[in-house]
């Protein structure tokens, strides 16, 4: 369509007026400020913003976004070099060390062998005995664990057509990279949409350094396509549709499952539970039909994640591990047999997240306007990250599109994210160790602390804005509006609000 001579790919609004200059939210003025202002500041309030015919807001987002992918598998891609051997034996990949000082370090690549899919073994099913004893199976969500299944069959079938070139086990790490990466792109994409008047804001979430290192070093890229998506299906008011995709995602990995919790303090505050009712039912009934076909015949492959999950210590990013470290504290379960769950570390986690949840549900029944959703998700998800055992460096990736839905500040994101991502490179090198090069508690610890820190300093500001409702920048831009002030609000949306 043309206009004035400009072309348009979508039709044009019947009043091109509708946004007032104030009320335009130009490239300038969001995320992009200081790099537009090198190119010689934001675009002029008269200016035709939006009306491109190529490069859309979106297409600049995704061009960020497929940038940064790249640099994501670029950063593993020093684990992907493989042997030689002169002695007859099949080469393989060259990990003597690299992937602790080279910091490209990813699951798949050992998972590989490790769970039986080199050798075509249907995960859960599929067992095998550690050195120490161990009975093992596929540690995975039914969603997470044949997506590598899938990968891997595709993978064999690639090496048997063209078997020369990359070894398997690289063709079944590439090809799991292009489909994660992928779901990515479908990540950005739900975001993009669900920022409602802020497009531009997803450009924190396309160029996350977080993304660099973290994209690929396991599967969580699909449990964030999932989330991000069932947002905006339910900001389009499709409560069902979104309770799918959340079924869907708690079978790729749990954190999905948090986002009801958002949804339930705005449908109390606002004692309106129907579509929230339909949204549950809706995702019981697809996690049931993805997980009865493997819980039925594999009972005890199917509960492997979640017996792992309980048996495991605290990880060394965990905020245990941390004060462990700099108060020479033993733990919860110190005394604990090999092998042994601990139980009261477990207990102790569980009812910090408890009383975290609570506590959102307060701020959420005391504000006096209703928060929205993103901030409500964003709390609860960082809370229990914060509280949980394990804090593994690839589920900050999980906070990534909640952050920038919640709280589109460059000035806190980026530092956060900066920060998560080259945390990174300290895991490697306390991996490592000391004796070797490497690092050791007494200074990975801090730093880990730091980063705790940060997201905590994001929260204080999440809920902030929650109690002074006038600094919420997305509030603000969409006051007023057709679609209210919170975007993703969805069937709980009350576009007249004053105290409620």
């Amino acid at each position: 369509m043309q206009s004035n001579g400009h072309l348009s790919p979508l039709p044009l609004d019947p009043d091109p007026r509708s946004l007032e200059p104030h009320e335009r939210i130009r490239p300038g003025q969001g995320v992009g400020a200081t790099a537009v202002g090198a190119w010689g500041g934001p675009v002029g309030e008269h200016a035709v913003v939006g009306r491109q015919r190529f490069w859309t807001p979106l297409r600049v987002v995704m061009l960020f976004t497929v940038l940064f992918l790249a640099f994501g598998f670029f950063s593993k891609a020093a684990c992907l070099e493989t042997s030689n051997p002169t002695d007859g034996s099949q080469p393989g990949l060259q990990w003597d060390g690299r992937q602790y000082y080279k910091a490209c370090y990813a699951d798949p690549l050992p998972l590989y062998s490790t769970e039986g899919l080199a050798d075509g073994a249907l995960p859960y099913k599929y067992m095998w005995v550690t050195d120490s004893g161990e009975v093992r199976y596929m540690e995975y969500p039914v969603v997470s664990g044949l997506f590598q299944y899938v990968t891997a069959q595709g993978a064999q079938a690639w090496d048997a057509v063209a078997p020369g070139g990359p070894i398997e086990v690289v063709k079944y790490f590439v090809l799991g990279v292009v489909i994660l990466a992928f779901f990515w792109m479908i990540a950005v994409w739900a975001t993009y949409h669900s920022a409602g008047r802020r497009p531009w804001d997803t450009l924190l979430m396309a160029a996350s350094p977080l993304i660099i290192f973290q994209a690929f070093t396991n599967y969580d890229l699909m449990a964030v396509a999932f989330a991000s998506v069932a947002l905006l299906l339910w900001a389009r008011n499709r409560p069902v549709w979104a309770g799918v995709v959340l079924g869907v995602g708690v079978a790729a990995k749990l954190y999905p499952l948090f986002l009801f919790g958002a949804l339930l303090v705005v449908a109390i505050r606002r004692r309106r539970f129907v579509a929230l009712g339909k949204a549950a039912a809706a995702a019981v009934g697809a996690w049931l039909a993805i997980n009865l076909p493997i819980m039925l015949p594999f009972p005890e492959g199917w509960k492997e994640f979640f017996r792992l999950n309980s048996d495991r210590p605290a990880n060394p990013e965990s905020i245990y591990a941390v004060i462990g470290t700099l108060t020479g504290w033993e733990g919860f379960d110190a005394g604990r047999a090999a092998g042994e769950a601990p139980a009261t570390l477990n207990a102790v986690s569980l009812a910090l997240f408890a009383l975290g949840c609570a506590g959102v549900l307060a701020i959420g029944l005391t504000a006096a306007r209703t928060p929205r959703i993103a901030q409500l998700a964003f709390l609860i998800v960082a809370l229990f990250l914060l509280t949980n055992k394990v804090w593994s460096p690839q589920y900050s990736l999980w906070l990534v599109p909640l952050a920038v839905l919640a709280v589109p500040r460059v000035r806190l994101l980026v530092p956060w994210m900066a920060f998560d991502a080259l945390l990174w490179v300290a895991h490697m090198a306390y991996f490592r160790g000391a004796a070797d090069q490497g690092i050791g508690p007494e200074t990975f610890h801090p730093l880990v602390l730091v980063r705790d820190l940060l997201v905590v300093a994001i929260c204080v500001v999440v809920v902030m804005e929650i109690y002074r409702p006038h600094r919420d920048l997305v509030r603000r831009t969409h006051e007023g509006t057709p679609e209210g002030p919170d975007p993703l609000a969805g069937p709980l949306a009350r576009h007249e609000e004053t105290s409620s």
